[in-house]
């Protein structure tokens, strides 16, 4: 099969390796469309150094083989079924995991395969074998849309860790892709109210377009209501600032955005004492995120605003083009169909 491997800043290699086998608990995938997150376009820009990479972690694709044990499981997939991948292993071992804060083990890069990549989700390629613990079932849709099911699930933790819950006012600080998917999720989950800010006016006005109750820039908080929770998807101070200029006394900001090397953050330590704020950080998902985000995508809730969200769709053949423009240009998501 044609893998992906990212072997350096701005170079890309396409192999040819073996299809993988799978043990009894695991499922064979052949893989229908990969999302280029973050994580794969600083792979390819420098800003991350893993190398060679294979990388590729929001994944969907349609049951080929299942191994006999995960077969008797009940809510297993039937062969030729389209599922959504939890493309980035657990350690199980390590303290984080031992006590169920699966989301930050400490070794979420995987292994190292036999042509020397490290498989960090392996997803740009043609096929991938997983424990059928991190497949699930999609039902029908979009396949590109089939491969959010990892940054619903994201956003599914970041709601959890924000304790949001129905009624609330919600405010989410930056209208890119993670800011979209936070006013989708909030609001088909009942929230009051989810007011965006954002400075640039072309995502201010397509995120007003998506269903925002307000679409504000930074100037213009004093404008909305207090929120109950405040999402901040960027890292910048100005981000902080405008968290701590919409959260209501006694409300929670969400630290969701962030990278290696960003900018501090500046938390005024009276202002939070005083006005009993909550800070908590949100990284990536649990299992009972995945559970609720293949609801969401099964049950087709969120198609029509999902499908907006694909910036453009190329073939594996094109790879080094699909990481490119992810990494240089302004983009919701670029997604690679084998």
């Amino acid at each position: 099969m044609r893998t992906a491997v990212i072997t350096a800043a701005g170079q890309v290699e396409t192999r040819e390796i073996p299809v993988p086998d799978i043990g009894d608990s695991e499922v064979l995938v052949r893989i229908a469309a990969c999302g280029i997150c973050t994580m794969e376009a600083n792979l390819y820009a420098g800003r991350m150094t893993v190398y060679p990479a294979a990388a590729g972690h929001e994944i969907s694709g349609w049951v080929e083989r299942i191994g006999p044990k995960a077969a008797s499981l009940e809510d297993m997939p039937a062969v030729g079924s389209l599922v959504a991948l939890d493309g980035l292993p657990r350690c199980g071992a390590c303290r984080s995991c031992r006590r169920g804060q699966t989301a930050i083990c400490v070794a979420l890069q995987g292994h190292k395969r036999e042509d020397g990549a490290i498989t960090m989700g392996a997803g740009l390629a043609e096929y991938i074998a997983l424990p059928a613990s991190r497949v699930w079932s999609v039902g029908d849709t979009d396949s590109a849309v089939a491969a959010m099911g990892e940054p619903l699930a994201c956003v599914v933790h970041s709601l959890r860790r924000g304790g949001f819950r129905a009624g609330d006012r919600v405010t989410v600080i930056g209208a890119g892709y993670m800011g979209h998917l936070h006013l989708a999720v909030a609001a088909h989950l009942q929230a009051r109210s989810v007011a965006v800010v954002e400075r640039d006016e072309q995502r201010l006005a397509a995120i007003a377009a998506a269903g925002a109750d307000a679409a504000v820039t930074p100037d213009e908080i004093g404008q909305l209501p207090p929120a109950d929770v405040v999402f901040v998807t960027i890292a910048s101070k100005e981000a902080i600032a405008s968290a701590l200029a919409a959260v209501a006394d006694g409300g929670t900001i969400v630290l969701y955005g962030g990278g290696p090397g960003g900018p501090p953050a500046e938390l005024p330590g009276y202002e939070v004492h005083r006005r009993q704020l909550t800070v908590t950080g949100s990284f990536s998902h649990e299992p009972d995120d995945w559970r609720a985000a293949a609801e969401l995508l099964r049950g087709g809730r969120l198609s029509g605003r999902l499908e907006t969200l694909v910036t453009a769709r190329y073939s594996l053949d094109e790879v080094e083009k699909a990481l490119k423009q992810a990494a240089e240009t302004p983009v919701y998501r670029v997604v690679v169909t084998p």
